[in-house]
């Protein structure tokens, strides 16, 4: 292309505002429900350069993202780059973005605490769901330590 692109400081895609300065990769994935790797895979469907700054983008090219991001199946992106595969209520293979991404997780949460499975109920009481360790960390309050026995009788003694 011979003729200069006009550079735009901010870019809206998928309805999220983005700086022009980063480059493409990084600038699409600041959308909730694009990654790294989707990113590249929607640069490479499309031809363009991943590390071009994406305030350089024109307005053909940010209509042509998010009808890959929409719908990626069309453009031959495999399903194992989707972040909703064999969805609960369709059973299909979808590609979430924005607020529907958002609503989606709520609702699979809400869903495991009616069920009360065992996620529902770590989520139901506020605790760590994914087998993260709860003894020191994930607390709440004033608590900083707990007090070994031995440094508590100490501390009795010299009262």
């Amino acid at each position: 292309m011979s003729m200069a692109r006009e550079f735009r400081r901010i870019v809206r895609v998928l309805d999220t505002d983005i700086d022009g300065e980063l480059p493409l990769v990084y600038g699409l994935s600041v959308v909730k429900g694009i990654g790294y790797t989707f990113s590249l895979a929607v640069c490479r469907v499309l031809g363009l350069d991943p590390y071009m700054k994406l305030g350089y983008l024109t307005d053909e090219e940010v209509k042509n993202i998010e009808a890959v991001v929409r719908e990626p199946l069309k453009y031959h992106i495999p399903d194992w780059y989707y972040n909703r595969r064999k969805d609960y209520t369709t059973g299909e293979n979808i590609h979430l973005t924005g607020a529907t991404l958002l609503f989606h997780v709520k609702e699979d949460i809400e869903r495991e605490k009616k069920i009360k499975s065992w996620r529902g109920i770590r989520h139901i009481y506020g605790l760590k769901v994914r087998g993260q360790r709860t003894r020191t960390t994930g607390r709440t309050g004033v608590t900083v330590g707990v007090k070994r026995k031995r440094t508590q009788q100490q501390q009795q003694k010299k009262q």
